[in-house]
């Protein structure tokens, strides 16, 4: 795992505000069970692209993951708003499923 890390790392060098590698970066550090590697990486993304849908439901389930609770309702709230000016339907169910399954 560590040598996926490495190539990631090495390019994001020459990208660094790539929102595809950070995300993969950070998917990466969570099956390492780097959790705080993975947040950095998801919150770059979140600076870099807010538009960039994916990184909230990953980010939402680290900070449950983490009992942040009320951060990670606040991230799937802000993502269904991504989503939802994306019109990516399929990501904004996903995101309202995991934000009712911690609300409710």
């Amino acid at each position: 795992m560590t040598e996926r890390i490495e190539k990631l790392r090495k390019f994001l060098e020459a990208s660094p505000k790539d929102c595809f590698l950070n995300h993969a970066l950070a998917l990466e550090y969570v099956k390492a069970g780097d959790e705080a590697a993975a947040r950095t990486h998801f919150e770059l993304n979140m600076t870099n692209d807010p538009g960039y849908v994916a990184t909230y439901y990953h980010l939402g389930k680290l900070l449950e993951r983490t009992g942040a609770q009320q951060e990670a309702i606040a991230i799937y709230e802000r993502g269904m708003a991504a989503a939802k000016a994306a019109k990516d339907m399929h990501s904004y169910n996903e995101l309202q499923g995991a934000y009712e399954d911690l609300v409710y």
